[in-house]
């Protein structure tokens, strides 16, 4: 997956980009997972409730020099993007995804940009 210098979720008007102070420590205290090839995975669902099937996800990727970032939504299945700020259908998980992703600013992993 092709990471960028800053990234966005499909249709927001806010750019992230990861955080200078971020360290490998730093992004296992959170939750990412450190792929084979060195870069670092996070992966949640966008609803408290799990037993929907159809819930959208969000997935984030930090290249292995963490300098880098590829932030999306996509279905459940991981194939195809999710646009969380296309209609009003996905309000609550369009709120998660930003809950997720304001925790992550709080915690140094990313940094708004504009």
């Amino acid at each position: 997956m092709a990471t960028y210098k800053k990234d966005r979720l499909l249709s927001s008007n806010t750019f992230y980009t990861v955080h200078p102070d971020a360290k490998r420590y730093t992004l296992r205290d959170n939750g990412f997972l450190e792929s084979k090839n060195g870069s670092f995975q996070y992966e949640r669902a966008l609803s408290l409730h799990n037993q929907n099937k159809k819930t959208p996800k969000l997935k984030l990727v930090i290249s292995k020099d963490i300098d880098e970032l590829k932030l999306t939504a996509v279905t459940s299945n991981g194939l195809k993007k999710v646009d969380l700020y296309k209609s009003d259908q996905l309000k609550e998980e369009k709120q998660f995804a930003e809950g997720i992703i304001e925790s992550l600013v709080n915690a140094n992993v990313l940094l708004k940009v504009q």
